[in-house]
């Protein structure tokens, strides 16, 4: 009994950096996992999963620790990001689907275009706006969700506690000037596998 307690806060303490990954990435820097919906267990295991998927891209191109961001939710795989050609972007997909654990994968990756500054101060400030709007807004719990912005259109990963506040973050999305569009993965808690009682 001791020893299994002794390797489980070894684990824990190993894994924090997975999870704390994982809550920096996806429900915003500093956020207690007590926020997030899921179990530690499943918080856990989709850290791992991310962690050996950044790892995994890694081995096959250097490059994609800065291009390439992953995102995993209850099993579920999101990737955003910019490759040089489709035939990337396939292997990547490819590679996503071999993480053990993975129940879908949402491949978001761009092809490559040259370097636009004010494209991008232009998502910049879109992110921006979004952010701070779910912030204020208090019936949504702005720690769930993760955005990411690229030519004008808004990416939003993350766990809604209803359908009114799921409506509520993409009516925000959509409210903000020049976005042209809001490709939205919002789960709802309901739609969790495991989820804290």
């Amino acid at each position: 009994m001791k020893n299994k307690l002794v390797n489980i806060i070894i684990i824990l303490f190993l894994l924090n950096g997975c999870v704390g990954a994982s809550s920096k990435g996806l429900f915003g820097t500093g956020v207690s996992v007590a926020l997030d919906p899921r179990t530690l267990g499943t918080q856990i295991d989709d850290g791992i999963m991310d962690k050996n998927l950044d790892a995994k891209l890694l081995l096959m191109n250097k490059n994609y620790l800065l291009s390439v961001s992953t995102q995993v939710l209850d099993g579920r795989i999101f990737i955003t990001g910019k490759v040089d050609d489709p035939e990337e972007k396939l292997k990547i997909t490819k590679l996503a689907w071999e993480i053990e654990g993975t129940r879908s994968v949402k491949n978001d990756l761009k092809i490559k275009e040259k370097f636009n500054f004010k494209q991008s101060a232009k998502d910049v400030l879109i992110t921006s706006q979004l952010r701070s709007a779910i912030i204020f807004n208090k019936k949504i719990k702005s720690a769930n969700y993760s955005i990411d912005t690229y030519k004008k259109k808004i990416y939003i990963y993350g766990i809604a506690e209803s359908k009114e506040e799921q409506s509520l973050v993409i009516e925000e999305a959509k409210q903000i000037l020049d976005v042209e569009d809001v490709i939205s993965s919002i789960l709802l808690v309901e739609d969790l596998r495991i989820q804290k009682n």
